[in-house]
């Protein structure tokens, strides 16, 4: 069957209590070790640290990761060919400057076995500081008390603080503190025993472990307080230096000693501690990574970043964090009330977004952030479909960032274009510095939508932001680049009508690859290509001199941007008359269905559990594909188009991706499926809270993260924006009191609250605060900006200014389906050769390895004919 709906609260709350504001833990465990040091990550999206103990045991998975910084190695293809890709790209783990190591009567703080009286963890997302508190009964009776921090600086990209503040509430005892920074890279842990390896084999969502060693030393040192490690990657020549500064505070006598090693510094604390005295340890680390800088230069940087921190102390960067996070969730907040641990949830997941996307800066949005090398620290087109547009609506200037990064990658995408024989560029399925790096074509490279993916953000932002200066200076040479790989890759066909077809590729659906007119990349090609011709000819007709300069570079003629407009208008786009839906593609319908109604759980998700061969055969879906085209570009379908395709597909989508359930929540809701849009809305809300997946030990989800805004702003506020102007068609699920939440329009700050009755929507304006960016041009280049407020709801147009709200009674939120599509796929129809679509499923043969023989499954039930009944 497919994944079961998930609880309202799926949580375990004795051990993870609700607090709005924050993630608790107040029970430390051991068998879940990589899921929650996953979730108490503290990252800005340049700098990762995973939820490690200072102590460094126990620990599921070491982690601290540099976003971009990576080693590559050659991919060994069983069998090459001709432009597969030749270069793996993998994420690298920094050196750890987490560890604090503490020691009392010589006795060390392991937490797997220490005596707690005392545990609690908290992630606090008002200010993103990890804080832990323990009162620890040591092997001869002492009783000590530990609270410590750890932050990842939002405003000083390159800086984490940690502190470490060590009571003695009962006796004296000789006490050590050793700080350390250590290459785990090529180690394997501190005390040399072997980690337990990052996952399972054969699961391809998890990082592939580097043969050699991979940082090469280039310096260290330990001397008074601070400590460096700086190192050279032996392939990708990536350069990185770490350094920590520390400040020491106790009444106790003590020394410092420091050790140095080209894999380990450290500074070791030694206290002769008193009953009711306290040690303070504070420690400032400074990260900072380049492509190629020599690492003595990085060395020089650390260091300017650490007497800058020196000078101002950890509170300032406290008060900083706190300022940031403030001004953050006035920006980006959604209010849910009601629920306090709903409420929870959302806050997770947009403190995700906040931890993955901040200071990314020159970067993109990997999958997992910087919270786990899941994925091999890759780019996707998860940044540009489901994180950008959360972005746009609330922080434009990072968006801008986001897609800034893309533009750097178009020399790249033209040369893989080449090797590919298109014209144009074409984007890298999955990729850190530019280069194909996915092995698997089929599910891969095949996928050549990111091209149209990455121009659908691109317009989003500058509809949402008015910054045509960008599309102008940057993002036109990709649109017309982008537009030249898809005239180039289609082709036309005539039949009474003259049609424009594209042939072999795979659309976001994995579990069917190699397709002819998918409709999810025809559909995003099409808006690719009229959006191509329309910016050619507004800069044509409104920035003659721009147009002149695109002209020179680009070589664009008029003869090719009618080609483009012909490709878009005569795009294909698949319908089967008799079903009454769009076909996923060409052939789609002529394979069975595969019943998930019949498939046990054990073999979920299809990926890990059948060949890719066997999953291709039958109609069956990894996520969304037709539906999430619906989605994205629900202007060009009717609803009786979106729920016939609605009903059809979801059924068969077994939401094995977590790029799925969004999708498919946004759509619920607006055919009207309120129950099933909450069910799938939740799937994602928890999908790392409750480790749905079971595998959030390799990292945050952040597509899904930022689905869960789509979903509550897209599916259930029911705002779109189609061009230039809002729209709003509320579809609120029952039991919900409101929704509320700020959004970004063209530099105006807009605040909207929809309620069972009632939407609500005012503008603050112009206004923007100190140190906060501006996205309009200060050349001419910007669309004009005004404080009012263009939108329609249910089709009429109203106009928002400051001062005058608009407040309108909403009389329902649209058609309601009780109840849900069930298990059962819709089949019994018929295909356009008169045959009839059935139902069923592999079974596998499974193998009894005592007794070397195999083991038959039982004889399964005939292929049936389950007509769904609604």
């Amino acid at each position: 069957m497919k994944r079961r709906p998930v609880d309202a609260d799926p949580m375990d709350r004795g051990r993870f209590p609700v607090d709005p504001w924050r993630l608790v833990e107040c029970a430390h465990r051991a068998e879940d070790l990589g899921v929650t040091e996953t979730l108490f990550t503290v990252a800005n999206g340049y700098l990762g640290m995973r939820g490690n103990p200072e102590e460094g045991r126990d620990a599921f998975a070491h982690g601290t990761f540099v976003n971009g910084f990576h080693e590559t190695w050659p991919i060994r293809h069983a069998e090459t060919a001709y432009g597969f890709a030749r270069t793996g790209q993998t994420i690298v783990n920094a050196p750890d400057a987490k560890l604090l190591k503490l020691y009392v009567d010589d006795e060390p703080l392991i937490l797997g076995t220490a005596d707690l009286e005392h545990y609690e963890r908290t992630l606090d997302f008002r200010d993103g500081v990890l804080r832990r508190n323990l009162i620890w009964r040591t092997p001869s009776g002492k009783r000590v008390r530990i609270d410590s921090t750890r932050m990842v600086s939002m405003t000083q990209r390159h800086l984490a603080v940690m502190t470490l503040e060590v009571t003695m509430l009962e006796g004296d005892a000789p006490l050590v503190i050793s700080s350390q920074v250590l290459n785990r890279q090529d180690g394997e842990d501190e005390y040399h025993v072997p980690e337990a390896a990052m996952g399972e084999a054969g699961d391809p969502r998890k990082a592939a472990a580097f043969e050699g060693r991979v940082l090469v030393p280039e310096t260290h040192y330990a001397r008074e307080d601070r400590m460096m490690l700086g190192y050279r990657c032996a392939n990708s020549q990536m350069t990185i230096a770490v350094a920590a500064d520390h400040h020491l505070t106790t009444d106790d006598e003590h020394e410092m000693v420091v050790r140095q090693h080209e894999d380990l510094t450290k500074l070791v604390v030694r206290v002769e501690a008193t009953e009711g005295g306290t040690v303070r340890l504070e420690k400032l680390v400074a990260y900072h990574s380049s492509r190629g800088v020599p690492v003595r230069e990085l060395s020089d940087r650390c260091d300017r970043t650490l007497d800058r921190a020196g000078r101002r102390g950890v509170d300032h960067y406290l008060e900083e964090q706190r300022e940031w996070y403030e001004r953050f969730w006035r920006h980006a907040g959604v209010d849910v009330p009601g629920d306090d641990a709903q409420q929870q949830a959302i806050r997770f997941n947009l403190f995700t977004l906040a931890q993955s996307t901040a200071r990314a800066d020159q970067q993109g949005v990997p999958a997992k952030g910087v919270s786990g090398s899941g994925y091999e620290g890759h780019y996707f087109w998860d940044s540009e479909i489901y994180v950008a547009p959360f972005l746009t609506y609330t922080q434009p200037h990072l968006a801008r960032n986001l897609l800034h990064f893309r533009t750097r990658m178009l020399p790249a995408a033209r040369t893989r274009a080449r090797e590919m024989a298109q014209s144009g560029a074409l984007y890298p399925w999955r990729t850190i510095n530019g280069e194909e790096a996915s092995a698997y074509y089929a599910a891969g490279s095949a996928q050549v939508h990111i091209d149209a993916d990455i121009v659908y953000a691109l317009m989003q932002y500058v509809a949402g932001s008015g910054d045509l200066g960008f599309l102008l200076r940057d993002g036109v040479d990709v649109l017309v680049e982008t537009a030249r790989m898809w005239a180039d890759l289609g082709f036309w066909r005539s039949n009474g009508e003259r049609s424009f077809h594209i042939h072999g590729v795979t659309g976001p659906d994995e579990y069917t690859t190699v397709v002819n007119n998918n409709l999810f990349t025809n559909v995003m090609a099409r808006f690719n290509l009229e959006q191509a011709v329309a910016t050619v000819e507004l800069i044509r007709d409104h920035h003659p001199v721009e147009y002149s300069q695109l002209v020179h570079r680009l070589g664009v003629g008029p003869e090719e941007i009618e080609e483009w407009r012909a490709c878009a208008v005569g795009m294909h786009i698949p319908f089967d008359e008799g079903l009454g839906i769009h076909p996923q593609d060409d052939f789609f319908l002529d394979r069975e269905v595969w019943d998930l109604s019949r498939t046990p759980e054990e073999n979920r998700p299809l990926m890990l559990h059948y060949h890719p061969l066997v999953i291709y055969r039958f109609q069956v879906l990894k996520q969304a594909d037709v539906v999430m085209a619906l989605v994205l570009h629900g202007d060009r379908f009717t609803q009786e188009e979106k729920r016939a395709d609605f009903e059809y597909y979801d059924p068969i989508t077994t939401g094995d991706s977590t790029l799925s359930a969004v999708a498919q929540a946004i759509m619920a809701a607006e055919v009207g499926y309120h129950d099933e849009a909450l069910d799938y809305f939740r799937a994602a809300l928890y999908v790392d809270l409750a480790n749905l997946h079971g595998n959030t030990v390799d990292g945050l989800h952040v597509a899904s993260a930022g689905g869960v805004w789509s979903a509550l702003v897209f599916g259930f506020a029911g705002m779109r924006a189609y061009g230039a102007e809002l729209t709003f068609d509320p579809r609120l699920p029952d039991g919900w009191s409101a929704i509320r939440f700020p959004l970004t329009w063209r530099g105006c700050r807009m605040h909207v609250e929809v309620s069972p009755h009632r939407l609500r929507v005012t503008v603050d304006g112009l206004n923007h605060e100190p140190g906060e960016e501006v996205t309009a041009e200060p050349d001419g280049l910007a669309v004009a900006q005004s404080d009012r407020v263009a939108l329609r709801v249910h089709g009429k147009q109203y106009v928002v200014r400051p001062g005058h709200p608009l407040e309108l009674e909403l009389d329902g939120h649209g058609a309601r389906i009780d109840g849900d599509l069930g298990y059962r796929p819709l089949v019994g129809g018929h295909r356009a050769d008169g045959t009839q679509i059935t139902a069923g499923v592999p079974e596998p043969i499974v193998f009894d390895e005592d007794a070397d023989e195999e083991m038959l499954p039982p004889d399964p039930p005939p292929m049936g004919t389950h007509v769904l009944q609604n």
